[in-house]
């Protein structure tokens, strides 16, 4: 019943912001297009100059075809790093001049585009979506945005052509419609031609910084049969090259990204939002150390607030400088060093899921070209209407990830103050600190709240709650929750007999009737609640170390999603049910198992994903898995048979088959990310990061527990403790290692690889490339059996030989198989054989007598039943 996804300002989907809305290029959705009225400018912006950023913008944003520059064009190759776009024979018109730069086109005739993705699993992903490995499509029509000399480069192949103005006329509007979407990404290239304010400091000269090599193209194409889709060239991303398709299925739309890679050169985070919105390959070029916030919170509706920013500025020559903001804040004031700075607040586009949570952009223009080494202290003034009363005295927060300016997830530190009415109750991220630096007005209350470390995101949740209270050792555990849940809770019922109408009924069978039971009390079971989590802060405090944290809130929110952050966690209101509330909601018994493993999953983010966060959306996976695979470490060690009862259900899942008949293990790899939700697999980043995910972070447990069991000789008799011992020495190094940073998967797997013994070295080196490469980045889920078995006896023993067999898996994938004999009514371990391919052979000594040898008894692999 209740859905669990971690919702934290995805920054991957910030590469949909620009191009998403599929255009109509051809046909009567052409002539619909060019029918269409210009859009009316969906931005804030400061107050307009003649030379300001806003006018800059708004050119790039509303910039349509020359009619003087119309040519004929025929077979030319337009070649940007992995893609090549062929011109076989047609008209392009480029677009008038923005401040002195031609900036994009529009063709129609006849093309073909070539994208060959740079690995299977981007291959594979491309064949799911277009239904070939690489990308090989004809064209009919194409427009097309760059920031570079695209013009120029083609200048010389072109010849005027002769229906220039009835060209134009037929595509104007359509190439006007589409200008918008790329608008904020060009000006980010294009702010550095602005003039200036202000002197520069001549010891700190500015550097040419990233406008030498800032190339981007976004190409809309008509294809013949794939209809319209995007490809997009960035040199300054992390992930140079992508491609991809706005889709919609059954009323819900998608944006199906069909490939995304680099091409080799050194960069940041991949997938980060400013890099592929090309404002930066690095994300410390200019990081946030500092927020200090203060906020009025007037239920049912309103925010306002005031935030102010400590930049650091890490590499010189950028003007303009993303961050995300809620489009329904609206700013009325930005400044830089208490000077006033232009600012534009973009909305986001209607159909891309980026719109549907909210989020938005908002783009700072510095009067000057920035200096590394500098230091900006930044402050927004900004408010809006991002709460909604979702039932009486509970609350829901629209912007949860993006009610103050960020640029996504870094570790700073947070000092929150907030004023709100007296009859409400105001938790956040951090630790409270009694009194505020001034009393708030007649009729309101305030709270303080400092981050006692460095944090990757702050927030904060109202209601008129009750309050509980458990204790972990030294930290403070409270749970919060109202008496009642919001208006759009499903009604529960139950079985009761009807009575009578006869005062004797005889022998008359009592009738069973269904009743509607009465609302649940989230506030009675708070303290269960506040309990469990307790008691999982205990737990995993034993196994990976201190609780980060000073307290730990639980606060109930509404509808299914629940979420963990940093010392407070947003809690739906079905994890604060009984066991007979949620009898009665008619849950079955694998949902009630999920839903009451909820409290210990969150709780665990607090290390996994607070205390250490990811590098990119290719990474993301491994904290909602670890998160999870520790709530069932918790599981396990207090009900085994259920714990295996969700690792089988994590197995069928990815098993089962969508409409179309493709596994859920088609959509691609749990280093795809956000990208696995899509228009085949509506929650597949959901069922493949908790699922195939958990599973292997279990096959790595395991692994080095029967490699524990193995080395220490058949008649030990080692305790689980024991055998977890290289598994939890992996993860607590994790934790110290990387503690207040990002980490990516590579450099996760590489603390593994300090604790693998000689019998886990695959071709005898310390490494977990084979798993990387095998089971992070691939898909497989073999089917693995045995064959050709023999005995032999000897002298106080057997040997035993035989043949493991992988099927239904790639041929290099390796996979590390335990191998067990039966005795005396017992599975012996073996030992580990490392199977290679499709066939490998096996020797191991064996108790005298074995007459039986079994595979992973324990179904310890992500293996085919």
């Amino acid at each position: 019943m209740t859905k669990v996804i971690r919702i934290i300002s995805d920054k991957a989907l910030l590469l949909l912001v620009f191009g998403l809305l599929a255009a109509p290029t051809s046909g009567a959705q052409a002539a619909a297009a060019a029918a269409a009225p210009a859009p009316a400018s969906a931005v804030t912006t400061s107050t307009p100059r003649d030379h300001s950023a806003e006018a800059l913008y708004l050119q790039l944003q509303n910039v349509g075809l020359d009619k003087s520059r119309v040519y004929n064009i025929r077979e030319v190759t337009l070649e940007r790093a992995a893609f090549h776009i062929t011109f076989d024979d047609g008209t392009i018109a480029f677009t008038e001049d923005v401040a002195g730069h031609v900036t994009g086109a529009f063709f129609e005739g006849e093309g073909e585009v070539l994208l060959i993705p740079n690995d299977h699993a981007e291959r594979a992903s491309m064949m799911l979506f277009t239904g070939a490995a690489i990308l090989e499509e004809k064209f009919v029509t194409a427009y097309f945005r760059f920031n570079d000399d695209t013009f120029r480069e083609l200048q010389p192949t072109l010849r005027a052509a002769a229906n220039s103005q009835e060209f134009v006329s037929q595509w104007n509007s359509t190439a006007h419609n589409l200008a918008q979407f790329d608008a904020l990404r060009l000006l980010l290239s294009f702010s550095n031609s602005l003039p200036t304010s202000g002197q520069q400091e001549s010891a700190s000269p500015v550097s040419k910084g990233r406008a030498d090599d800032d190339r981007m193209l976004h190409a809309r194409l008509q294809g013949r049969n794939l209809g319209t889709f995007d490809l997009y060239f960035d040199s300054l991303a992390a992930e140079q090259i992508w491609a991809g398709q706005q889709k919609t299925v059954e009323g819900e739309t998608y944006y199906d990204v069909w490939s995304a890679f680099s091409l080799g050169k050194p960069g940041g985070r991949s997938g980060d939002a400013a890099g592929v919105m090309g404002e930066e390959a690095k994300p410390e070029a200019v990081s946030v150390s500092q927020y200090k916030i203060q906020a009025k919170v007037a239920p049912p509706t309103r925010l306002d607030a005031e935030a102010s920013l400590q930049l650091e500025v890490r590499q010189a020559g950028q003007r303009a400088v993303l961050f995300e903001l809620s489009r329904f804040l609206q700013v009325s004031k930005v400044e830089s060093d208490g000077v006033p700075v232009e600012f534009i607040h973009n909305q986001s586009l209607e159909g891309t899921q980026l719109a549907r949570r909210g989020n938005d952009l908002i783009a700072v223009v510095f009067p000057q070209p920035l200096r590394a080494g500098q230091h900006i202290n930044l402050h927004f003034v900004y408010g809006g209407d991002v709460l909604s009363e979702a039932g009486a005295g509970l609350l829901y927060v629209g912007a949860r990830g993006t009610w103050y300016p960020n640029r996504g997830l870094e570790m700073a530190r947070f000092d929150l103050q907030f004023r709100y009415p007296p009859d409400w109750m105001l938790l956040a991220t951090g630790k409270r600190i009694e009194g505020t630096p001034s009393d708030p007005p007649p009729g309101e209350q305030s709270s303080h709240w400092v981050s006692d470390r460095p944090m990757p995101i702050a927030g904060f949740n109202l209601g008129k709650y009750l309050r509980v209270a458990a204790r972990a050792g030294d930290v403070s555990v409270e749970a919060y929750a109202t008496p009642g849940v919001e208006r759009s809770f499903p009604q529960g019922s139950s079985q009761a007999l009807a009575p009578s109408p006869l005062p004797f009924p005889m022998h008359r069978r009592p009738e069973q009737i269904t009743v509607a039971t009465p609302p649940p009390s989230p506030a009675r079971n708070a303290q269960a609640v506040a309990n469990s989590s307790a008691h999982a802060v205990e737990f995993f405090a034993h196994r990976f170390g201190p609780y980060p944290y000073t307290s730990l809130a639980l606060t109930q929110m509404p509808g299914l999603v629940s979420q963990g952050w940093p010392s407070l966690i947003f809690l739906s209101s079905f994890s604060f049910l009984t066991s007979s509330e949620k009898s009665q909601l008619h849950m079955s018994a694998l949902a009630t198992i999920l839903s009451e493993n909820v409290i210990a999953h969150e709780t665990a983010h607090q290390w996994w994903g607070d205390l250490l966060s990811w590098k990119s959306y290719r990474d993301q996976w491994l904290f909602e898995a670890l998160a999870n695979y520790s709530a069932l470490l918790l599981l396990e060690s207090e009900n085994p048979p259920q714990f295996r009862v969700v690792m089988e259900k994590y197995r069928q899942d990815l098993l089962a088959k969508n409409k179309e008949g493709s596994p859920l293990a088609d959509a691609g790899p749990v280093t795809f990310g956000t990208r696995l939700n899509c228009s085949h697999f509506s929650d597949g980043y959901e069922a493949i990061s908790y699922g195939r995910g958990t599973w292997l972070f279990h096959m790595l447990r395991t692994m080095l527990r029967d490699a524990e069991r193995s080395g220490s000789g058949r008649a030990a008799n080692l305790s689980d403790a024991q055998l977890d011992a290289p598994f939890l020495r992996a993860l607590s190094k994790a934790r110290e290692r990387f503690q207040e940073k990002a980490i990516n998967t590579r450099e996760f797997l590489q603390v593994f690889e300090e604790e693998l013994p000689l019998s886990l070295r695959y071709e005898g080196r310390k490494s977990l490339d084979w798993f990387y490469e095998g089971w992070v980045s691939g898909t497989a889920i073999p089917h693995v059996e045995l064959r050709s078995v023999k005995y032999v006896a000897k002298p106080g023993g057997s040997a035993v030989s035989g043949t493991i067999v992988q099927k239904d898996a790639p041929q290099e994938l390796v996979t590390v198989v335990p191998v067990y004999a039966v005795f005396a009514g017992k599975n012996v371990l073996l030992g580990q054989v490392f199977a290679d391919g499709p066939e490998t052979n096996f020797h191991f000594s064996a108790p005298p007598g074995t007459r039986k040898v079994v595979l992973d008894p324990y179904q310890t692999l992500l293996a085919r039943p």
